[in-house]
């Protein structure tokens, strides 16, 4: 059983999420809760291996499914080694991506369908996030706010490529309104801030959680 609440990020690339991460930090420490960051692929010594092979430019002969069962494989580690263990604890994680990033990016992007969701179930073994921060924001838009020599073996694909993810999110969104809050990330920072605490603020008290 989870005595924590996790909490994770999506978004296309360029969203924001790494920006909203930073304010996140701030909001859980002035309210005194205990809280762990951690990103997919990676977050493990495990994992940041596998996420240098996933996003390596080079690898450009990466078959779709092995792209797949190689997020798979450090999502797996991950909640194993960090994500369950902190939940236990009482503590509060935020991921940047986790499963819903793998059925959009590979089930739809990839166009790989279903099969991804159930390697991703088997990888998580049930450990869902309580709720699921969706930075909405158009793909072109997204691209545009990252510098092209930066871009990943994932983020330099074409804009079809993108634009079947976001619609991958957005049926999510749709599927999982329990715990999708979505965010129209193409505002300021502080707007979307405000927005984000404001749902945090709402899931702390249904929960319980004590703040000092």
């Amino acid at each position: 059983m989870k005595n924590g609440l996790f909490i994770t990020l999506e978004g296309p690339d360029g969203s924001g999420k790494t920006t909203q991460s930073a304010y996140l930090r701030e909001y859980f420490d002035i309210r005194g809760i205990e809280t762990v960051f951690t990103r997919e692929p990676g977050g493990t010594a495990i994992g940041e291996k596998l996420r240098t092979i996933i996003l390596d430019r080079a690898n450009s002969e990466m078959c779709d499914m092995t792209e797949a069962l190689l997020y798979a494989a450090s999502r797996s580690q991950l909640v194993h080694q960090m994500i369950r263990p902190a939940l236990k604890e009482g503590k509060v994680v935020i991921c940047d991506r986790f499963i819903d990033s793998s059925i959009a990016y590979q089930g739809y992007g990839r166009q790989l369908g279903d099969p991804v969701r159930v390697i991703n179930e088997l990888a998580i073994e049930g450990c869902m996030p309580d709720m699921t921060i969706f930075m909405e924001l158009a793909p072109e838009i997204g691209r545009s706010r990252i510098d092209p020599a930066a871009l990943d073996r994932l983020e330099q694909e074409k804009l079809e490529f993108h634009n079947r993810v976001f619609r991958g999110y957005k049926e999510l969104a749709e599927l999982y309104k329990d715990r999708f809050v979505c965010i129209d990330a193409s505002r300021d920072k502080e707007a979307v801030s405000r927005d984000i605490c404001r749902a945090l603020d709402q899931l702390l008290e249904d929960r319980g959680f004590s703040c000092r």
